[in-house]
């Protein structure tokens, strides 16, 4: 079954390949297109990354390792939003820790998916009416195959369009050579230590796909079914039993009734015999504690072979087993006259039987939850048969034990953490910043340094889930009825009927020495080999480099849906076969669920289609829009309006970057050496040292909520840093001097907005890779040269040396002025090119502030400004005016400057008349009984928050008319007043 791996990397697209080096270009002014063009710019960066080796580490130990392994996706079609947000979440990491001086290593990989890829495969089949049966395992396996290498291109194809740093030469694939190789080891080592055996038990059954289930690949549905009351005659003709079930199908492998042996309705019939209506079997009736006497009526039919509960009466009792359907869920022989039948199809004609006979006293309406197929979507049939199990009680003993030491052990560290922090601060290299991935820093050497790796839940509330399953877990059915798979390395003899279990085929029998041997026809569980994901990629069960070097890993990312499929057995494999936790922190998130809150699915058509949104608005956009969304365990809201917000602010960034360096006539341009010269100097102007300030405290906080794993908050901050700070303010400061007549200030200007701005495209790049890429390339060189790329350039650091309180206390305050006055402005309605009166009164200690950036206030607030002592009072034709304060001053413009009086109450009592209409209307829906009692509670409060709404708007509607009115009157007594003077 197994073959070589693939690890051709992507080809996406046929861009050329980039230049060498950031800035080779000079930047000359004629190559910055005007708009952004993210389709052309991913494929040739992405090329660019994947041909210069970018995403392969060095594994020589210069630097230290930071693993991440991909979940691997099924190859049965292509990957959808919840791929696109958890594939992202770990590039940002990886990109991040790279930055940072790790040898980082995200390794890809695929998972063969036995029953979702099998199932495909063979309704392909049945579209040309066949079956795998008319194929033959062989040419079915060749079929599969073939499929599997399709979707495995397509998903390399939309990694590469997502900009994902995946080490290519590392690919994996769970059924290929090195992995199966570890499947069988893994099988073996448990089978030689009793763990694993082969009994019949009662197993959830898939008569769709004709396989076992494990418990947790099972969903339990609300149903409304019925529930049937049966008279079972009594043998001696004294009377009958009355027994209720959901299944009336299963009585023909009925071989007991049991009550509840301190029922008194009941103690007198223990120990006599009952005659099975339609088939006349005589059964006995017992008595056993697991019976609910306040259940239907307190009697049970048992029947050992389709129910797991009745197994384990049957075993008590020493009851026959018999099975009553086939492996389709149809009725056999043992059904008698309804043999052949479908199991539901059976059940509604025995019903009419036994209602016609007597038997069926009545039918119920029964609200109950019903297993359901996670794959097929088929109702589940517990069912008895002779599978292959993992005795799972020695395994989760050890895995509980390991989770309360690393309970304690994270408990120590993280009372000692601040002191480590003093050690190393906050920012750019691997040195001395292991934070949140790695409590203590990272060795250079992994699995042979003997370091106890904790594992860290985020958020630790998953970590109590996550245990409350190891603890009531019950033995692994791992044998699968299917071809696709890892097939189970077990021989069984047709001479003795021993089985040999070997990491290779056997020649002959072990009991016997027969060379008549087959092997099991079954296939393993998927999830058997994906539990050994983190370390049989690595080259386990040999002590390769890798495994040294890169294991265990740093961090998993991965949806809260499936810490019980994997995330549970990830760990206690690796705890018994590797002696170690497989990974430091595991990184929860949610689903990503419709604007409405639903979960996306095909019966409710709302569906995205991740590869639709990259060639609508480009993989920034649905990058930065689903990281900035996400946080740790939380479900995200998918909105399109999010992903045209995501585009402009890519286009924000290409735009400002353009702005800059359309500015810049060097090839070379110095620009840390012009800041730092400057600040040295004393010579930086308020504004620049109020953008170096703020710089230095975006990197060290968005370092530390990366590190924190809030990326979602760390995201918010470069985007609130970029665009507001950096684009809406220090660009628009700035050109005071790039416009103005003095060339020092100028080339001082563009020192600090390169400057920071190569920071702030190195905070962005984990988010938005492409746009990052690209305006990088364009900086004019540097003289001592930079990295040809972000992805291997350093991360930040924060210029301790830059923060400066005061100057952002200053700016804060100019800022907050003038946003004060444009939203009067907005407010208002007033023209966008009208310039209005401005009067600032000032405590005396801020005149200066404000004088000085009065330019800046003109500008900005499209005002013209006067500056004043606060002590000074008011001015008589500034009384009616609108305003505000700040921490130093009070500012105001006069209403005659802003808009015409008369006009402006007309418009206001038009708009007080409707928004006077829209809260009667709001409040007559809401007096309505009928609407209030019978509306959904959603809906309900929607109206209630639009009265809130609708009030506030009138209310503020008022005070602007009172306002206009009073300063009209004054204004009319006024000019009467002159009159009769």
């Amino acid at each position: 079954m197994a073959r070589d791996k693939t690890q051709a990397a992507p080809a996406n697209g046929g861009g050329s390949s980039a230049t060498n080096g950031a800035g080779a270009a000079g930047a000359g002014k004629k190559d910055i297109p005007k708009t952004y063009r993210p389709h052309e710019a991913a494929e040739r960066w992405y090329r660019h990354w994947v041909e210069r080796g970018y995403f392969t580490p060095k594994g020589d130990g210069s630097k230290p390792p930071f693993t991440i392994v991909i979940p691997p996706p099924n190859v049965t079609g292509n990957l959808h939003l919840g791929h696109a947000l958890n594939n992202t979440l770990q590039d940002i990491l990886i990109r991040f820790k790279r930055m940072q001086g790790y040898d980082a290593l995200w390794l890809p990989g695929m998972d063969h998916a036995g029953i979702a890829t099998q199932t495909r495969v063979e309704a392909k089949l049945a579209e040309e009416g066949l079956t795998r049966h008319d194929l033959g395992r062989e040419a079915f396996l060749e079929r599969v195959w073939s499929w599997k290498e399709h979707f495995a291109d397509v998903i390399r194809k939309q990694w590469a369009s997502l900009g994902l740093s995946l080490d290519y030469s590392r690919e994996r694939f769970t059924l290929d050579e090195g992995l199966s190789r570890a499947v069988r080891e893994v099988f073996v080592r448990l089978y030689e230590k009793g763990l694993i055996y082969r009994g019949e038990y009662i197993i959830h059954w898939d008569p769709v796909a004709r396989t076992a289930l494990s418990d947790i690949e099972v969903e339990y549905r609300e149903v409304e079914g019925k529930l049937y009351h049966l008279r079972y005659p009594l043998k001696d003709e004294s009377g009958w039993i009355e027994i209720a079930t959901t299944r009336p199908e299963t009585m023909f492998g009925d071989v007991a009734v049991a009550v509840h042996p301190d029922d008194e309705r009941y103690r007198e019939l223990v120990g006599k015999t009952v005659v099975l209506p339609v088939i006349g079997r005589e059964i006995p009736i017992i008595a056993d504690a697991y019976v609910d006497p306040t259940f239907g009526t307190g009697a049970v039919k048992v029947t050992p072979a389709h129910d797991p509960n009745d197994f384990e009466i049957g075993l008590r009792h020493d009851l026959p087993r018999i099975v009553v359907m086939d492996e389709s869920g149809r009725m056999n022989e043992n059904a008698g006259p309804y043999a052949g039948l479908d199991r539901f199809e059976c059940r509604r004609r025995l019903a009419e039987d036994l209602a016609a006979a007597g038997v069926l006293v009545k039918a119920e309406r029964h609200v109950h939850n019903v297993g359901h197929s996670q794959r097929t979507g088929a109702v589940v049939e517990p069912y008895l048969s002779t599978q292959w199990f993992v005795r799972m009680k020695p395994l989760a003993e050890r895995a509980i034990a390991q989770a309360h030491a690393d309970d304690r052990l994270l408990a120590d560290r993280d009372r000692v953490a601040p002191a480590a922090e003093d050690d190393g601060g906050t920012g750019g290299s691997a040195a001395g910043n292991a934070g949140a991935f790695a409590p203590g820093a990272p060795t250079h050497g992994r699995s042979g340094s003997g370091e106890n790796v904790p594992v860290r839940f985020v958020p630790e509330r998953f970590k109590k889930i996550y245990l409350n399953w190891i603890e009531n877990v019950r033995d692994w059915v791992i044998s699968r009825q299917l071809w696709w798979g890892h097939r189970i390395p077990a021989w069984h003899c047709d001479d003795c009927g021993g089985i040999t279990v070997d990491r290779k085929t056997p020649p002959r029998c072990v009991h016997c020495g027969s060379e008549r041997i087959r092997q099991d026809e079954d296939v393993l569980d998927t999830w058997f080999s994906s539990a050994l994901w983190p370390f049989s990629t690595l080259g386990w069960p040999e002590e390769t480099d890798d495994f040294r070097r890169f294991y265990p890993t740093d961090v998993l990312v991965t949806g809260h849906d499936i810490i019980f499929f994997w995330v549970a057995r990830m760990i206690f494999t690796a705890l018994e076969f590797t002696g170690n936790n497989p990974f430091r922190t595991v990184l929860i998130h949610g689903l990503v669920r419709d604007a409405e809150g639903r979960k996306m699915s095909k019966s409710l058509g709302n569906g995205v289609d991740p590869m639709e949104m990259i060639e609508k608005y480009g993989a920034d956009a649905l990058r930065f829009m689903l990281s900035t969304g996400f946080a740790p365990g939380q479900d995200l809201r998918f909105r399109e309006d999010r992903m045209e917000a995501a585009r402009n602010f890519a286009n924000k960034v290409w735009n400002a970057s353009r702005f800059v360096l359309l500015n810049v006539d060097d090839a070379v341009f110095d620009a840390e050496g012009i800041v730092e010269a400057a600040h040295r100097a004393g010579t930086l102007k308020m504004t620049e040292r109020w953008i170096l300030s703020r710089l230095a405290a975006t990197i060290e906080a968005v370092t530390e909520r990366l590190e924190r794993f809030e990326i979602g908050e760390a995201g918010r901050l470069v985007y609130d840093f970029i665009w507001d700070e950096y684009c809406d303010w220090f660009i628009e400061f700035s050109k005071e001097d790039l416009y103005g007549a003095d060339p020092t200030a100028r080339r001082q200007a563009l020192g600090v907005l390169l400057y920071v701005l190569e920071r702030a495209l190195k905070l962005l790049h984990p988010y938005m890779p492409f746009v990052t890429e690209e305006i990088y390339h364009l900086l004019p060189a540097a003289p001592e040269g930079r990295p040809e790329s972000l992805v291997i350039a350093d991360w930040p650091r924060p210029a301790a040396h830059h923060r400066d309180p005061e100057a952002e206390e200053v700016i804060g305050e100019v800022r907050e002025l003038i946003r004060g006055v444009r939203n009067i402005r907005q407010e208002v309605g007033v023209a966008p090119g009208k310039t209005v009166a401005l009067h600032i009164a000032a405590d005396p200690e801020a005149i200066e502030r404000f004088s000085a950036h009065r330019p800046y206030i003109a500008r900005l607030a499209q005002a013209d400004v006067t500056v004043a002592p606060r002590e000074r009072g008011e001015a008589p034709e500034t009384v009616y005016a609108l305003g505000g304060v700040t921490r130093h001053a009070e500012y105001r413009l006069p209403l005659r400057d802003l808009v015409d009086v008369e006009k402006e109450l007309e418009r206001l009592k038009k708009e007080w008349a409707r928004w006077d209409g829209e809260v009667e209307r709001v409040r007559k829906k809401l007096a309505d009984p009928d609407f209030v009692e019978k509306a959904p509670p959603a809906v309900v409060e929607a109206e209630r928050e639009k009265e809130r709404d609708y009030l506030e708007r009138r209310e503020k509607v008022r005070e602007r008319l009172e306002l206009f009115t009073r300063m009209l009157n004054d204004e009319h007594k006024a000019q009467s007043r002159e009159k009769r003077g």
